[in-house]
This record gives C-alpha cells, sequence and structure tokens, in this order.
C-alpha cells in the first residue's frame, strides 16, 4: 500500500452576522430540513445562509443529525467533521474538503462528491449509491459496510479503501488506483470498468494479495466485469 503525509488544510474565516438581522436564513431557496443537534454547528450553518457566496467552514464542527437533502456545499470545508448519519441526499459537494471527517452512517445517495478529498475519512455504513465520485481522493478510508450501488467511481484514487462487507453493485471504474481491502462479503455484481491492483483480499487464515488475472478472475468470480490493468499496460 503507498503511503503519504496527511495534508495540511487551511480554511476561510468564517463571515460573522454578530449585530447584524437575521435575513431568511436560506441560501437561493434552500434551508436544511433539519439542523444539527449542536448549536455551535447550527450557528455557523446560520451564518452561512445568510452569506452572499462561499463554501460553508464547518472544520471539526459536529453536524450530526441534520438533512441537508439537495445542499449545494460546492467548494466547503468540512475536514475533520463529524457528520454521524446525515442526511446529503443529491448534495453537491464539489472540490470540497472532508479529510478525517467522520461520515458514519451518513445518505449521500446521489450526491455529487466530484473532486472531493475524503483522505482518512470514516464511511462506515454510510450509503452513497448512485453517487458520482470522479476523481475523488480516498487515500485511507474506512468503508466497511459501505453501499456503493452504481456510483461513479472514474478517475477516483483508491489507496487503503477498507470496503470489507460493502456493497460496489452495479459501480463504475475507469482505470482506477484499486488497492483497496475485500473479503467475501463484498458485493461486485455488475461491476464494471478497468483498474490498477493490488486488492487486498482478508479472509479468517489472513491476507493475500490479489492482482492482475488473480483479481480480475475474483472480481468475475463475484459477478463483476472489470478488466484489471497490468504494470506494462498502465505505462
Amino acid at each position: 500500500m503507498q503511503t503519504r503525509q496527511r495534508l495540511t488544510i487551511s480554511s476561510p474565516l468564517s463571515k460573522r452576522t454578530a449585530g447584524k438581522t437575521m435575513s431568511s436564513g436560506t441560501r437561493k431557496g434552500w434551508a436544511p430540513a433539519r439542523f444539527p443537534t449542536d448549536d455551535v454547528a447550527t450557528q455557523r450553518l446560520r451564518e452561512w445562509l445568510d452569506a452572499d457566496e462561499g463554501g460553508l467552514d464547518a472544520v471539526g464542527l459536529d453536524l450530526s443529525g441534520a438533512d441537508f437533502t439537495r445542499a449545494d456545499f460546492s467548494e466547503s470545508w468540512f475536514t475533520d467533521a463529524r457528520l454521524r448519519n446525515v442526511t446529503l441526499i443529491g448534495a453537491e459537494l464539489y472540490r470540497s474538503d472532508a479529510q478525517g471527517a467522520d461520515l458514519t452512517g451518513a445518505d449521500l445517495t446521489e450526491a455529487s462528491l466530484v473532486r472531493v478529498n475524503l483522505d482518512d475519512a470514516v464511511l462506515r455504513h454510510a450509503k452513497l449509491d448512485g453517487a458520482n465520485l470522479v476523481k475523488a481522493s480516498l487515500y485511507d478510508v474506512d468503508a466497511f459496510g459501505a453501499s456503493c450501488r452504481g456510483t461513479q467511481f472514474m478517475g477516483a484514487s483508491l489507496l487503503n479503501v477498507d470496503f470489507r462487507s460493502a456493497d460496489l453493485s452495479r459501480s463504475v471504474f475507469d482505470e482506477n488506483s484499486f488497492q483497496v481491502i475485500l473479503d467475501e462479503n463484498t458485493r461486485m455484481d455488475g461491476v464494471s470498468g478497468s483498474i490498477f491492483g493490488p486488492a487486498v483480499f482478508m479472509e479468517e487464515s489472513g491476507s493475500r494479495n490479489l492482482s492482475g488475472p488473480e483479481l480480475q478472475e475474483w472480481i468475475r468470480c463475484h459477478g463483476g466485469a472489470v478488466q484489471v490493468i497490468s504494470t506494462a499496460q498502465r505505462g
């Protein structure tokens, strides 16, 4: 597995509204269906809703339990934020930073995560069905039990991603790095596209690497049709 240093992300200062009269509390006609339970996070969100432009600065905040269905969080900062069980159905997160974020149990069905940084994030039992992760970065990600049915991974970096017990049915790849962890409970029905290995297969007796024709055959036996590109072909 590859290694790399954790990036240090600098977020912009959040806009403050002290001394100002609150507006309607919507941005382009959108407001959360449910605010976070944390007061600090709710206040920051209200300030962002009242601002004219810019991404949300939610670095390190606890947004758990909120319903952000159809939100536009393009170029926002969720670095090290807590988003457990947050609803983000159909949300737009283009080029946002969610490095180290805890998205356990979050619902990201049909969300756009194009070019999103998810390095070191937790996606345990998260739902990403139909989500767009084109050119997203996933390094050292815990996606145990995640549902990624029909997810678009084209061009995404998948390095040391734990897909044990995950459902990747009908997901689509296109020359993706696929240095992931799999087990017999990982579902691959209808998976298509092309990938680079090697992957790690975990079993009761230990682990073993799967690469090239062996990885391709393993995926085929689990219902997928993926081309595993060799190092020579990659060049």
